[in-house]
């Protein structure tokens, strides 16, 4: 059944229903729609007090609004870009992180513009590309270090309702390096509820990285349906964490972090946030 915009009786239908104690799947099939449309709604429309159909009808319509309106590269826009530039996100990963957190529509190639103009008056934000000192490696027959990870499933292949964030139980991990390269941070993150996992290991190996995400999920254990990894050679021993946890194991595409772009959201403000304890 496609999926098409409830109406305002069918959310007051919800809201009766709910108060029924009325099922989800029995929700859906009262008022005509799959029940994923029911899980979506109570998701983005639920407030401190509750489901409560005018205010997810006015919740609807901002967001209709909000998403009609033109966005321009303004100077507050402008603003969030260089602060994640100073962190080393890629423009990538900032266009996907404004996209989904800000309802900012501004593209990568947006952003390198606004980079490159910057440069030629004299700026330096070129210098946090990655690739700004170096000289750019062929991608074809490369034998590089990252993603040659020996059984590894692509994010390609991992279920759309994990994209949705419809549920919780599926989680994103990656690693932090520490100061002077001593030790590292093991950071999970719920994709839908933003909880937080982190584990300090004492190298980032594969053996000390699975044991630290085991020990971490192991008591919510029933709530860990997927994991999303990066390529970092520390996740080698991936189908280990899958069969101690019973859930399946992704993995973002080669130079695509933005994939994952909840756990680089939340691991540079952990990172932000302990620069700011120590000063």
């Amino acid at each position: 059944m496609p999926y098409t915009q409830l109406t305002q009786e069918q959310r007051y239908a919800i809201y009766s229903l709910m108060k029924e104690r009325f099922s989800k799947s029995s929700i859906s099939d009262v008022i005509g729609v799959h029940r994923s449309a029911v899980y979506r709604e109570l998701a983005r429309n639920t407030g401190q007090r509750g489901y409560r159909y005018k205010q997810a009808q006015r919740l609807t319509e901002k967001r209709r609004l909000n998403s009609q309106l033109p966005v321009r590269f303004t100077e507050a826009v402008q603003e969030i870009v260089v602060f994640y530039l100073e962190q080393e996100w890629s423009p990538e990963q900032i266009s996907c992180f404004l996209k989904n957190r800000k309802n900012i529509h501004i593209s990568h190639e947006r952003i390198y513009q606004f980079i490159w103009s910057d440069k030629h008056s004299g700026g330096t934000l070129y210098k946090h590309l990655r690739h700004s000192q170096k000289k750019r490696r062929k991608r074809y027959n490369s034998k590089g270090n990252r993603g040659q990870i020996k059984g590894r499933v692509t994010i390609k292949e991992r279920p759309e309702i994990v994209e949705r964030k419809e549920r919780i139980g599926d989680w994103e991990s990656d690693t932090v390096i520490g100061k002077n390269h001593k030790g590292a941070l093991v950071t999970v993150v719920e994709r839908r509820t933003k909880f937080t996992l982190i584990k300090y290991v004492p190298r980032k190996t594969a053996e000390y990285v699975s044991k630290a995400l085991i020990e971490m999920l192991t008591p919510f254990k029933d709530r860990v349906f997927t994991i999303t990894n990066d390529n970092g050679k520390e996740f080698a021993l991936h189908s280990e964490i899958a069969k101690k946890l019973e859930a399946d194991v992704y993995f973002a595409n080669p130079y695509h972090s933005w994939e994952r772009g909840l756990n680089e959201h939340e691991r540079t403000y952990q990172a932000v946030l302990s620069q700011r304890k120590s000063l």
